[in-house]
């Protein structure tokens, strides 16, 4: 197999994107575009049918591109569209998951050696790759530049980090960019500008809410939540629709010896002792209860230093949910 392809695809903007600063998320990008062109050359040359292994690896490694679409949609993105560009944004989002389509055909051909689809479809793949080298390089990266500030740039490096990049060793932050080795978002306190009013609101580790807001979330969340603090006493449920255990006003300040039939109170306080010992850290049951399958999970919170605060309980009715088969994506919601 030997597709006809253009093996170094015309990037005009790429010797501009050289000229950045070493660790310029901009200048990363083209550091992977090169990665991608090697792959390609590689994909294109092998033959499936008589080195699998080897255009496997190479398939798989050219799939850790997933690393650099998320960045670019949770990173790159929303700073494009804080400055009114949404219409480039949306459509590279869509030609993201055109590509993220064809990998996971491919990934089926694979399964199945299917020789003679793998051989048609990542031809497809290829021309799809180069085709986004080419609409980044002419459209998407030198817009970015034309909007973004300095300061954006350099406040890249932390979400990048956390998402990931396709090369092997971990690119450098831009000098003067704030990540040290690695700051929690939880403790970062870096005033950004934002699309919303921060009036009533508290700082959580990923974003902004009023306390109304948490009370809506935790009220609408589809699992029952209980939490008991270091001094065993229930602090908090929240009031769903349909919890599948009931809980009422006075359960607030009682200990929690006090808050289970007497044939499973054992096992909760064995649970909270190994918690606060630090021997363990989870518990998860699954029993039937009233016709329907409620898995229970226990999970041991800690400070930062690792200090026991707690337990949290979660329930959830997961009859529908073990029922399912096949598929069921976005697209179908209707």
């Amino acid at each position: 197999m030997e597709l006809s392809f253009n093996k170094k695809p015309h990037l005009p903007f790429k010797p501009e994107a050289e000229k950045l600063p070493e660790g310029h998320p901009l200048k990363v990008y083209y550091q992977e575009a090169e990665l991608i062109e090697m792959l390609l050359v590689e994909l294109n040359a092998v033959d499936p049918e008589k080195d699998f292994q080897k255009y496997y690896n190479i398939f798989n490694q050219l799939t850790t591109i997933e690393k650099r679409f998320v960045r670019k949609e949770n990173q790159l993105f929303p700073y494009m569209e804080k400055y009114g560009e949404t219409g480039q944004t949306r459509g590279m989002w869509s030609f993201h998951d055109t590509l993220r389509e064809q990998m996971r055909l491919l990934q089926g051909h694979n399964e199945n050696r299917d020789f003679e689809k793998i051989s048609q479809d990542v031809g497809y793949l290829i021309e799809g790759l180069q085709r986004l080298l080419n609409v980044e390089d002419t459209r998407l990266f030198p817009k970015a530049m034309d909007l973004l500030k300095e300061n954006d740039w350099r406040a890249f490096y932390e979400g990048d980090e956390e998402i990931g990049w396709m090369l092997k060793e971990k690119p450098k932050g831009l000098k003067g960019s704030v990540h040290g080795d690695y700051l929690h978002p939880s403790e970062d306190f870096t005033e950004r500008e934002l699309s919303f009013s921060l009036e009533n609101t508290f700082h959580y580790d990923e974003g902004y809410m009023t306390p109304e807001q948490v009370n809506l979330l935790l009220k609408f969340l589809p699992v029952d939540i209980t939490y008991v603090d270091e001094n065993d006493k229930v602090i908090f449920y929240n009031r769903g629709e349909d919890r599948v255990f009931p809980r009422s006003k006075g359960i607030i300040g009682r200990e929690v010896r006090f808050c289970h039939p007497p044939k499973s109170v054992h096992m909760v306080l064995r649970i909270v002792d190994e918690f606060r010992a630090g021997t363990k850290d989870t518990a998860e049951f699954w029993i039937n209860f009233k016709g329907r399958m409620i898995h229970i999970r226990y999970f041991a919170i800690r400070d930062k230093q690792q200090n026991y605060k707690g337990v949290i309980e979660m329930s959830q009715d997961v009859t529908g949910i073990r029922s399912l088969e096949g598929e069921k994506r976005l697209l179908d919601w209707d």
